[in-house]
């Protein structure tokens, strides 16, 4: 367990406001205070690249009742980018607009050719929006223009070097665009696009002449909340804005009828919802249908007025996600024994296939065996005629960079690839998977220097009992949402434990005082085995226990350290 480095400039500079408790967190996390302010006012202006010729295309296709398709990806972020696309253009009076996505078991991932084959024949378009995907699409783009057909592309993914000609092309991620926080998801991309719309349409009074309400996109948010936080982006003060804001409605009941009824089927309270509840209870459900069959239900559970149809979606939706559930238990463990084979102790990357996994799981399989054994891993299934693999990398791998090396000199290996720091996805021929294997380990040992980097549990220090409160666990989540670059705190200490028993299985609850403390505090482990030793180091959260209208106290343990002796 390794202590956060405090900013001692920053700690000095916080005003009187802020607990002492909370200032040392802040300062451990080199958070200024002005950027605490989670206001829709403080959302950044949209400053896109291609931005107004996206707004004058869109404007001429409402004026003209041109037919406008959506073309989403088959994950949480663009199931409501779609959805968010979809709503903001039928409330601007967009009279033909529908949404096509992918199937990622026949059509494979973004705009492909057949994709746009499928979109010409089924819906005829005059312009196709992309959804969180399409910066690499430059085939699809450019037979989609050879049918006469108009492209804007909305993505947050690393941009290659080659873009697609697109008509315009909304990325933050862009080489020369001036928009200040790159860390949007796609469907922060989507709801910036049709905000800048909004606004340009009221200049022209397109509303006012047309005899259209101007539209709310604020009540969308909702929708911007569920994508943001299932697509597990850094959580800068842009994209913590957008959570706060569609939490608070969602609480508040000024939500869509879809996410009423998924939280409804994941028995969460609607009016004190977290990210966490949304992260590992609402978005899994999505993402299910997404990779086990077709993202449309999801969409149309998100797009519904009516919450009778909503909880038929929500209830179809999570018979997926415990499919989902089987087939990742299984691969996972099939998984574990193949790397159980292995000869030594030292992974510095570990490939894995089998005929029988499921594509569509890969990804979340890559994640499981990469938190055990803190190492990249690629974990691939068979997908037609060739190999899809999954790979997800520790911050030491910059894995897009390093499938790009291995691509540049070992041309043909890899068919196709794309991704970003810690998550890649990619294509290969089944009698190229024991070299790529191969290439794959020798090139993340190279990189590595031949030095697996040692991981520990960051924390944020010991607590005094005195600290270890319940009034210090609600200051705290009045400061979420918390994530990925805005960590929640960790804390740590030396515990006895009083008593200890497994529940539900496979999770351990036990009492626990501070060594030389007097105060009891009761607290779980989830997938964690009974402690051999009285004693143990343990690092762990402030959380609350909300049973039948009553708050307490509850440590969420983190890991545990048994300790044979103790001074």
């Amino acid at each position: 367990m390794q202590i956060r480095d405090i900013n001692e400039h920053l700690l000095d500079s916080y005003s009187d406001d802020i607990p002492s408790f909370i200032k040392r967190i802040l300062a451990a996390r080199n958070v200024s205070e002005t950027r605490l302010d989670l206001t829709l006012s403080k959302l950044l202006h949209p400053k896109f690249t291609d931005l107004e010729k996206a707004i004058l295309l869109l404007e001429d296709c409402l004026i003209n009742d041109k037919k406008i398709l959506i073309v989403g990806d088959f994950d949480c972020d663009g199931a409501t980018a779609s959805a968010v696309a979809m709503k903001s253009l039928r409330m601007m009076g967009c009279k033909f607009v529908d949404f096509l996505v992918p199937n990622r078991f026949e059509h494979g991932y973004g705009l492909s050719k057949e994709i746009v084959k499928l979109a010409k024949e089924e819906k005829e378009p005059d312009l196709i929006i992309t959804v969180d995907n399409g910066i690499a699409s430059n085939e699809g783009v450019e037979f989609a223009k050879s049918l006469d057909i108009s492209v804007i592309i909305t993505d947050h993914h690393l941009p290659p070097d080659d873009l697609p000609k697109a008509d315009a092309i909304i990325n933050p991620n862009l080489k020369d665009c001036d928009f200040d926080s790159k860390n949007l998801a796609g469907v922060g991309v989507s709801f910036y696009l049709f905000s800048a719309l909004r606004t340009h349409l009221i200049n022209q009074n397109y509303f006012e002449k047309n005899n259209i309400e101007v539209p709310d996109l604020r009540n969308l948010l909702d929708l911007v909340a569920l994508g943001t936080i299932a697509d597990v982006v850094k959580l800068d003060q842009n994209n913590r804005i957008l959570i706060s804001e569609g939490l608070k409605n969602i609480r508040q009941n000024n939500c869509s009828p879809g996410i009423k009824a998924l939280i409804e089927i994941s028995n969460r309270k609607q009016a004190e919802l977290t990210a966490q509840d949304i992260g590992f209870s609402i978005a899994p459900k999505l993402n299910a249908a997404g990779r086990l069959s077709d993202i449309s239900i999801g969409i149309k559970c998100l797009m519904t007025h009516d919450l009778g149809s909503a909880r038929r979606f929500a209830s179809e939706l999570e018979s997926y996600n415990k499919k989902r559930r089987e087939t990742q238990d299984q691969m996972q463990n099939e998984a574990l024994q193949i790397v159980e084979k292995f000869e030594g102790d030292e992974h510095f990357a570990v490939c894995l296939y089998e005929p029988n996994w499921h594509e569509g799981i890969v990804g979340i399989v890559a994640g499981k065996i990469k938190e055990k054994l803190q190492c990249p891993v690629a974990v691939f299934a068979k997908a037609q005629d060739n190999l899809k693999g999954s790979i997800r990398s520790i911050p030491s791998v910059h894995i897009k960079d390093l499938l790009d090396l291995i691509d540049q000199k070992n041309p043909g290996v890899i068919d196709k690839f794309g991704g970003h720091a810690m998550a890649a996805g990619l294509t290969i021929k089944e009698e190229n998977f024991e070299k790529f294997q191969e290439l794959f380990a020798s090139f993340i040992q190279s990189h590595l220097d031949n030095k697996k980097p040692a991981v520990e549990l960051m924390t944020d220090g010991d607590l005094e009992e005195y600290e270890m409160s319940l009034s210090n666990a609600l200051l705290l989540e009045s400061y979420a949402p918390w994530g990925q670059g805005f960590e929640e705190p960790i804390f740590k200490g030396l515990f006895e434990i009083l008593d200890q028993k497994i529940v539900g299985e496979k999770h351990l609850k036990c009492s626990l005082r501070l060594k030389g403390g007097s105060l009891v505090f009761q607290s779980i482990a989830f997938f964690q085995n009974r402690c051999s030793t009285k004693f143990a180091e343990i690092a762990y959260k402030l959380s609350i226990n909300r049973f039948r209208g009553q708050k307490e106290l509850q440590l969420m343990i983190e890991q545990i350290q048994p300790l044979e002796k103790v001074k």
